[in-house]
């Protein structure tokens, strides 16, 4: 009886939502060139990247791309810790797991596209979020010491 109200069509699969960044497909921003990607990025990371990527992101990303290649095809690549908290991620880097240094511990963060074009530093949080609880003992006067008569 139920099953008189259905119909019988073929169950259409799910589409994904394509990324684009800045109305560029992953698959075209990967094959531009670093100037044209730096280009259509925010002016703070043009200006950054106007004055040159230093020596320590180069060394980076070429350590990223080593471990992409050698990793075995359908597995992530292996971590590359950093202490490089400014660097800007570059589409050639999505995909890859980079350890970023917070003061303590290297947090592996895997590259997506949403993050092209955002410094590596905004997904390593440096300090322990406080949860505002019930107060300890004596934080107030009427946790006070009282003695006995």
């Amino acid at each position: 009886m139920a099953s008189e109200g259905k119909t019988d069509a073929p169950r259409r699969k799910r589409a994904f939502r394509k990324f684009s960044y800045r109305g560029v497909d992953l698959e075209d921003l990967l094959e531009k060139s670093k100037p044209e990607v730096t280009a259509m990025m925010c002016s703070r990371q043009r200006r950054a990247l106007s004055r040159g990527l230093p020596k320590g992101a180069v060394r980076l990303m070429k350590k990223l791309r080593k471990a992409k290649t050698n990793c075995p095809e359908h597995e992530k690549p292996t971590v590359v810790n950093t202490h490089l908290r400014n660097v800007i991620i570059f589409p050639d880097m999505i995909g890859s797991v980079v350890g970023i240094y917070n003061g303590q511990t290297f947090n592996p963060v895997d590259i997506k596209p949403a993050m092209v074009g955002r410094y590596l530093g905004e997904f390593a949080i440096t300090y322990k979020p406080i949860s505002h609880g019930r107060p300890g003992v004596g934080a107030t006067h009427s946790s006070r010491f009282i003695p006995l008569k």
